[in-house]
């Protein structure tokens, strides 16, 4: 910058001299024009030369522009060329997020040799159906760090308001944190224009962008966000905000999927959404696993868990499934057999021997003997469980395995084998 000013000086300086006589030497000075001179209109535009000849009309206005530009306050020159370039970008790509690497190209090169994002194809100055070509007069400028120290001159209060304006028209973004913010949202808002909706799985990605994990990390600071607003209500102090998702920008994702982030799990979330899908378009209510996939989701696992375990979900959870999808809780006769507890495995055994020793009188069990008992009881009203049947055990192996983990049994239990009639060597 200082190198212009000094140069624009001298061009200045060179023309106030007094002119040369009219009379033209031969040879070269007979350009009108001494090598002090051309030294001095070295790297001046053609345009340029015209204006600031004294020996040719100018318009005073003009001339004082480009002295303003050039001389006075040469770092217009650059916002000038700034401006340019980040409108050409803009109109290609859509945005004024350009990396801090980024440098126009020369003219005639593609735009995604600079890695620039998006890596459409748009049309620059001059270019052909489906070329990117940018004019020459900006290659090389280093757009990415000419963004970059607006946004520094901004933060420090440095910059005139009409330069903002102009800024802000092409949808500069001001703060770094925003900047990763648009990039999420935008990479969701795409992904969930392919899926349908905002529910992500946690490996979920968006041309390399992992949007699960941001939509996890926006879902923690929605409900952190809620959580402080609880206290609020209740009239407690907030000491700070940090970590809380603005109501603003739960707004926008609210409005890509006003499900993205439910009380329950996502994943029951999605199911539900991939189920409704499912039933909109004509299908019938899934009911055996491996019936119907949908995004990786088994629909026909996922409905027979929420019949049988009913119970554990919410009441908003019930009335969407009874009333949305259609689904039922599984009856008694429909429900899995509970399975047996250690503690009931070990119950029914000792019963077992209590009854060999009852009708034997020792419990010398054969290794390979089997008892038959019987459990149950009741009238049988309070479901299968509780009616009687018979069941066999293998009594011999299980009293051989007792006695040799005798060591790591509890007191109690060695105490009830001993009252009937166990011998530990």
């Amino acid at each position: 910058m200082t190198a212009l000013r000094a140069h624009d000086t001298r061009i200045v300086e060179t023309l106030a001299e007094q002119q040369a006589p009219s009379r033209a030497p031969k040879g070269r000075e007979a350009s009108g024009e001494s090598e002090e001179q051309d030294a001095a209109w070295a790297g001046v535009s053609g345009s340029a030369r015209a204006l600031l000849k004294f020996s040719t009309p100018r318009d005073p206005a003009a001339l004082a522009a480009f002295i303003n530009l050039r001389v006075l306050n040469p770092e217009h020159a650059h916002w000038r060329r700034g401006i340019e370039a980040a409108t050409l970008y803009h109109r290609l790509h859509g945005d004024l997020r350009v990396p801090f690497t980024y440098r126009v190209p020369a003219e005639g090169k593609a735009d995604a040799e600079n890695e620039a994002p998006g890596g459409a194809a748009g049309e620059g100055a001059g270019a052909g159906e489906g070329e990117l070509v940018w004019p020459p007069s900006l290659t090389g400028f280093p757009l990415g760090q000419w963004t970059a120290d607006a946004r520094r001159f901004h933060a420090r209060g440095n910059m005139d308001a009409d330069r903002i304006i102009q800024l802000e028209k092409l949808g500069m973004i001001w703060s770094h944190y925003d900047v990763a913010w648009e990039e999420g949202l935008t990479a969701a808002r795409a992904w969930a224009a392919k899926a349908g909706h905002l529910l992500a799985p946690l490996d979920a990605t968006h041309q390399g962008y992992k949007v699960g994990i941001w939509l996890k990390n926006a879902r923690a600071a929605t409900r952190r966000a809620l959580e402080l607003e609880q206290y609020q209500a209740e009239g407690l102090p907030v000491e700070s905000w940090s970590g809380a998702l603005s109501p603003e920008r739960r707004e926008q994702l609210e409005e890509i999927d006003p499900s993205w982030c439910p009380a329950w799990p996502v994943t029951w979330q999605r199911c539900f959404h991939l189920t409704r899908l499912h039933l909109d378009a004509g299908g019938t209510l899934p009911t055996t696993p491996g019936d119907v996939v949908r995004q990786g989701e088994d629909l026909g696992r996922w409905v027979t868990a929420q019949q049988v375990g009913w119970d554990k979900l919410t009441g908003v959870q019930q009335w969407m499934l009874e009333h949305i999808l259609g689904i039922q809780p599984a009856s008694e006769d429909e429900k899995p057999k509970p399975r047996t507890s250690q503690a009931q495995k070990w119950a029914m055994h000792l019963a077992a021997a209590r009854q060999f020793f009852d009708r034997e009188g020792h419990l010398r069990v054969p290794r390979k003997h089997a008892e038959t008992i019987t459990i149950g009881g009741g009238d049988g009203r309070g479901g299968e469980d509780q009616k009687q049947r018979d069941i066999q055990l293998k009594l011999g192996a299980w009293v051989s395995n007792q006695r040799s983990r005798a060591a790591s049994l509890t007191p109690e239990r060695i105490e009830q084998l001993s009252a009937v009639g166990m011998r530990w060597s």
